[in-house]
C-alpha cells in the first residue's frame, strides 16, 4: 500500500480512499473514490486506518465474488474526451510535429501536468 500524491489519500490494490480525521469521535474516516458503489473505512491512527481501508476492499472484493459479479475498477485507463476544434487541431498538430500520436502526446502532457512520470502511470 502507497500514499500517492494527493493529500489525505490511502491506496490499496488500485483503489484510492481519502479520508479526513473527526474531532467529535476522534476518529479518520473515509470513502475510496471513482466508484458507484461504497466502501468505508475508518481507524483511531494511520496504521489502524490502513488496515480497515485493506478489509474494506478485501471485503468488497469477496461480496462480488460471492454475487458473481465484477468489482468495479477504479478507472479503467479510457477517457473520453471533448475539447474545442481549434484546441484538437493545436495539439494534432503539436503531435505530429514531434512524431508521436495525438494519444500519447496528450498522456504525456497530462502526466507533466499531474507530476507523474507516465511511464509509471501506464505501468499500473
Amino acid at each position: 500500500m502507497k500514499n500517492n500524491r494527493m493529500p489525505n489519500t490511502l491506496e490499496y490494490k488500485g483503489y484510492v480512499g481519502k479520508f479526513s480525521y473527526q474531532d467529535g469521535d476522534e476518529n479518520f474516516h473515509g470513502l475510496v473514490l471513482g466508484l458507484n458503489d461504497m466502501i468505508a473505512f475508518q481507524g483511531k491512527d494511520i496504521d489502524a486506518l490502513r488496515q480497515s481501508l485493506a478489509e474494506g476492499v478485501e471485503d468488497y472484493l469477496a461480496w462480488c465474488r460471492e454475487d458473481g459479479r465484477e468489482p468495479e475498477k477504479p478507472y479503467s485507463g479510457n477517457l473520453r474526451l471533448r475539447l474545442p476544434p481549434a484546441l484538437h487541431r493545436r495539439i494534432a498538430i503539436l503531435a505530429q510535429g514531434e512524431g508521436v500520436s495525438l494519444n500519447d502526446w496528450m498522456v504525456c502532457a497530462l502526466a507533466e501536468h499531474a507530476g507523474k512520470d507516465q511511464d509509471e502511470d501506464r505501468a499500473a
